[in-house]
């Protein structure tokens, strides 16, 4: 039995976005955002369709004009997941949202106008049944907070903003809230969600804003995220890369799987290659795992580069190769099945996870 990496989760209150719950004692959800132009309804709804198809439990479109929010009602009309629109500044966009059918909205009330607007918002949040989430930024904290400093935002800054808002629907007696307090650095990320939790029963949507590249943008989110829910503090994370959203899920996919909140899927290991290798582990190891994106059974598959813990560490997945010198091993369930030669390889392993996954 492996040992427990996360603490008890805290305790908070349970919103609903869609079908997903949220907060509780519900699973911690995996979030993403389209990257297509709002207006363009198809590009929309296949994109939303992809992020579905890899796991994606809620995602967020940007509603920045008129258009935008007229194409809301025939997006969520064919959309297959939750979906929460992302709304600054005007209000109106907010409630024609609302009218639409979405299943949440992102913004923050101060950013909104003056306080008839958002009592009206409010209102129509209450109707129909629509949460919200105030997402504070490092780069979007308030000019008052900011005065007389210099540099990064710090955490309390981040989080007496966030307070702000929330004390802003409180007092339309709106609890059906979410809160963010995103920095794209880790040690403010950290700090400020500590802070935040000590502070509201609300749950919290993780992630480190601006992350970056895949590479960079995974590490530091793996990082802030991992920390913090091992410390039994997220209900909902996104991973925020410049890339395709799609991999935006799969790393958030990865960073509950690690941590032992989440089954299913691919869990791909391979060794770091070293001079006993004799093939490219490199290219191999990365066509293996494009050739398995899209499994969606619970297969842990090891790629192996000698026979120093090769035959080991294939022998712990369900299905592994290990290459040696002139041959590969084929192993399932922990016995060896076929010995192959080296350019077999990669076919065979990919045809046994199939297998596996759809038996």
């Amino acid at each position: 039995m492996e040992p427990e990496l996360v603490t008890t989760r805290r305790s908070t209150r349970r919103i609903q976005i869609g079908h997903i719950p949220i907060g509780g004692d519900a699973p911690i959800s995996v979030q993403s955002m389209t990257t297509v132009d709002t207006r363009d309804v198809m590009a929309t709804v296949n994109q939303l369709r992809q992020l579905k198809a890899a796991g994606c439990d809620i995602a967020r479109i940007a509603v920045p004009d008129l258009a935008a929010a007229e194409a809301l009602e025939t997006i969520m009309q064919r959309a297959p997941l939750p979906v929460v629109a992302d709304i600054h500044f005007n209000y109106k966009f907010a409630l024609m949202a609302a009218e639409a059918g979405i299943s949440g909205l992102r913004f923050n009330p101060g950013n909104i106008g003056s306080a008839w607007k958002v009592r009206e918002l409010v209102a129509s949040a209450k109707d129909h049944q629509i949460p919200i989430r105030i997402g504070v930024n490092a780069g979007s904290v308030e000019k008052r907070l900011l005065k007389n400093h210099e540099g990064e935002p710090t955490p309390e800054m981040l989080v007496e903003s966030a307070m702000h808002h929330v004390h802003i629907l409180e007092d339309e007696n709106f609890h059906d809230i979410k809160i963010s307090v995103k920095s794209s650095q880790v040690p403010t990320m950290v700090a400020a969600y500590r802070l935040l939790a000590d502070r509201v029963d609300y749950p919290l949507h993780l992630g480190v804003t601006e992350a970056g590249t895949p590479r960079l943008g995974g590490l530091r989110s793996a990082l802030g995220i991992g920390l913090l829910i091992a410390e039994g503090i997220g209900d909902t994370l996104r991973v925020s890369l410049t890339a395709d959203p799609v991999e935006e899920v799969a790393a958030g996919i990865a960073i509950l799987k690690d941590l032992g909140l989440r089954q299913g899927g691919l869990s791909l290991v391979s060794c770091p290659t070293c001079g006993r290798c004799t093939v490219d582990m490199i290219s191999a190891t990365e066509r293996i795992e494009k050739k398995l994106g899209g499994i969606q059974g619970d297969v842990r598959v090891a790629v192996m580069g000698c026979e120093v813990n090769g035959p080991g560490e294939a022998k712990a997945a369900d299905v592994g190769i290990a290459y040696g010198h002139g041959v590969a091993l084929l192993v399932k369930q922990g016995k060896i099945v076929k010995r192959l030669k080296p350019e077999e390889a990669e076919d065979a392993l990919v045809a046994e996870v199939h297998e596996m996954a759809n038996s």
